[in-house]
């Protein structure tokens, strides 16, 4: 099996195709032994990006709680006992301050969320306005906002928004025991309007939330074979939190946990695959096979929108020590 795949892998790359991936296919890739699988992934990623750099994003939460969407893993979920008060959404200029702090640490790219379900009109002119300050810093630009009408995303890409995230969090099989406020294919309609209007679509998923291993395959799976695959791929690891469903969630063992970072890695060779959300739960090593598997990417600072992170001294001496540099990108 593994030389059928390697030569697969060959053909494809030789005829410039880009491979439509079957379930089948990708399983049997998560499930090639460990050494197999994680050396195959570490070669994808050699010919696509430099193997010693990470690229750096910082995430602020421009509008906390309050969301009336019910997904069993958020503190934000007003559906939710959490113990997390809703705010409202952040001045223009307390967002910059920030972004301008971030990146004096480092980031290139400044990824903006609210909790929403999709963003009003009213709050769209401040939306805008702190893209077009971000992107005048000379960094890259994210939001995540929710759903998002073709409309909302053509007026973002005007701004000069350069990345959007709407993950689908799961599986569409598995969806509806995270979700029932909105459905797969809603995701999916948002990531349409996203691409069809110009902006970098930001998707990836969360895993250690229950599902099978079947439902990890399946996600990256659809992001893969996305008309076009995600530029970024955030992957999460659950942080279990007081007051949603998923509070008692066993977590996900560390090695299928590197297991889809690699397939992500391999079933999406030029997307940036971002180790997200679940750092502080992580070893150094576990990181560092992560690395290893093809995430080239990371959020850096205190906390991920209400949910901890590791800081920024925690992952300069882990680079260090890796021999591990941040990207360095023209944004210009």
């Amino acid at each position: 099996m593994t030389a059928d795949l390697h030569l697969n892998s060959s053909a494809e790359a030789f005829s410039g195709a880009r491979p439509r991936w079957s379930r089948e296919e990708a399983q049997a890739i998560y499930d090639l032994p460990f050494n197999d699988l994680i050396f195959r992934a570490q070669t994808v990623h050699r010919q696509n990006f430099d193997p010693n750099r990470v690229q750096l994003s910082r995430l602020l939460s421009i509008k906390t709680g309050g969301c009336p969407e019910d997904c069993a893993y958020c503190s934000q979920s007003a559906r939710h006992d959490s113990g997390l008060s809703a705010s409202k959404l952040m001045e223009v200029q307390r967002v910059l301050a920030e972004a301008r702090k971030a990146q004096e640490a480092g980031a290139t790219r400044y990824c903006m969320g609210a909790a929403w379900r999709s963003p009003k009109e009213r709050d769209m002119d401040a939306i805008v306005a702190m893209v077009e300050g971000v992107k005048d810093l000379g960094m890259e630009t994210c939001m995540t906002l929710g759903m998002l009408d073709l409309g909302q995303a053509q007026r973002l890409k005007r701004a000069g928004l350069d990345y959007y995230n709407h993950n689908i969090d799961t599986s569409e099989g598995y969806y509806p025991e995270i979700i029932t406020t909105r459905t797969f294919a809603d995701r999916l309609d948002t990531l349409a309007n996203v691409r069809d209007s110009g902006i970098k679509v930001c998707c990836g998923g969360i895993v250690g939330m229950g599902e099978e291993k079947v439902d990890r395959v399946d996600m990256l799976v659809t992001l893969a074979n996305l008309p076009e695959p995600p530029d970024s791929v955030p992957l999460n690891m659950l942080i279990p939190i007081e007051g949603t469903p998923l509070a008692e969630a066993e977590p996900i063992e560390p090695i299928e946990f590197v297991r889809t970072i690699a397939l992500a890695r391999i079933l999406m060779p030029t997307s940036d695959v971002r180790l997200s959300a679940g750092r502080t739960a992580m070893s150094d090593e576990m990181q560092a096979l992560c690395f290893f598997a093809g995430a080239n990417s990371i959020f850096v600072g205190d906390t991920l929108l209400t949910a901890d992170n590791p800081g920024e001294d925690k992952d300069s001496a882990l680079f260090r020590r890796l021999g591990i540099q941040p990207t360095q990108r023209d944004t210009q």
